[in-house]
């Protein structure tokens, strides 16, 4: 049971008043107003306290209050306001079906007791007529509300997607700049860890060759620093961020030429890979430029080849090598989320296995960003094969 609130008492006296006076008031001739009179009006009036409670049952103390009135001999024209008010709380708080339930029953009750009683509008119809506009005009009321509940509630959940959406484009922001940085650091550091290595062991014996080794280390520190510089200007929207194309395809032989040294030397084949879709050029060429960076780190191995072709409207990227290969730690062979003693990306699992990190998840994101995938795993005969398939007509 809801408790009395202030409107409830409100809305009981004010339709007190005009009621009393209405009972009190009678043309000479007619019932005079008594004991019994006032006592209908207070029964009426105290019932309107708790109408929101039990509407209906409120209506039905009204009615049968107005019906005594009527067959008494009252005929005042604001002895049905009680009666009115609870009819409209039946429809304001209630819903479609009670509300045409109580209509029917209210209009046939208010013309059979005009009929029985006499009329004081004239006529039964005009009586059956003003319990359904009480009722209508609650109908009208509860609409209007749950209209604008809907309307609230719609808003509420545009706003949660709308939040929803923005953590989502949020998180896909952070990924991707985690895989721009990790390929533009784990590439250039493992190239200059080569280059550095090569002019340690010549320093004594050939420093031509160091010179150009370290002459080297220097050009790829420069250009990681230059592509740091243009990823965090981006980031913060500085207007003097460089808008240098994103690296493409016929940068493969610079990275061949980087990545190679006197231990390990890359080829590069391309077949039918001009006029690509941007996003799927660049995808491969990260790809490839991590799968080498792999080769580097932890192959071992002597010879890589870098072959990217077309078949069938897909793009196809292979990267293979003869090093020591080994399963890689959730691909087959190996085990799901890392290396069997859980080391980091970098290290090797203590067998030939390559450790599974940041670079292959990068690898699968890419692909997966535009529809492809990532295969990778040991070769038949010794080595290690990553092998993508980018269709060319992928979205992002």
């Amino acid at each position: 049971m809801q408790r009395v609130t202030w409107l409830d008492v409100g809305v009981a006296a004010a339709v007190a008043f005009p009621t009393t006076m209405d009972a009190w008031w009678n043309e000479p001739g007619t019932r005079q107003a008594d004991a019994l009179t006032y006592l209908l009006a207070a029964v009426s009036i105290a019932a309107l306290l708790v109408r929101t409670s039990w509407p209906v049952v409120v209506a039905a103390v009204c009615g049968l209050s107005l019906t005594t009135w009527y067959l008494l001999g009252h005929h005042g024209q604001l002895l049905n306001l009680p009666t009115m008010v609870a009819l409209y709380t039946v429809a304001a708080l209630g819903d479609r079906r009670r509300s045409i339930t109580v209509a029917v029953v209210a209009a046939t009750w208010a013309a059979s007791v005009s009929i029985v009683a006499g009329s004081p509008s004239g006529t039964p119809l005009a009586e059956a007529a003003w319990p359904v506009l009480a009722l209508l005009l609650g109908e009208v009321v509860r609409n209007r509300r749950e209209q604008l509940a809907a309307y609230a509630d719609r808003a509420a959940r545009a706003e949660a997607d709308g939040d929803a959406e923005a953590r989502r484009r949020v998180q896909d922001e952070r990924l991707r700049i985690a895989r721009e940085l990790h390929d533009i650091v784990a590439h250039t550091v493992a190239a200059m860890n080569v280059q550095a290595g090569l002019a340690a062991d010549a320093f004594d014996t050939r420093p031509d060759l160091a010179r150009r080794a370290i002459g080297q280390v220097r050009a790829s520190g420069r250009e990681a620093l230059a592509e740091l510089h243009a990823t965090v200007a981006l980031l913060r929207d500085s207007a003097d961020a460089p808008v240098d194309p994103a690296p493409g395809l016929a940068e493969l032989d610079l990275l061949a030429a980087r990545a190679s040294s006197a231990d390990l030397a890359v080829t590069v084949e391309r077949d039918g890979v001009g006029d690509l879709p941007p996003m799927v050029e660049l995808a491969a060429y990260r790809i490839a430029q991590e799968a080498v960076t792999n080769v580097i780190r932890h192959a071992r191995a002597r010879h890589a080849r870098v072959s990217v072709h077309r078949d069938d409207g897909e793009l196809v990227v292979e990267v293979t090598d003869d090093g020591s290969g080994g399963a890689v730690a959730g691909g087959p062979g190996g085990t799901a989320g890392g290396s069997p003693d859980g080391s980091p990306e970098g290290s090797t699992d203590g067998g030939g296995g390559r450790a599974r990190g940041f670079g292959l998840v990068g690898m699968q994101e890419r692909a997966a960003a535009i529809g492809g995938r990532v295969d990778h795993g040991p070769r038949r005969g010794g080595g290690f094969r990553v092998r993508a398939v980018l269709p060319l007509g992928g979205t992002t």
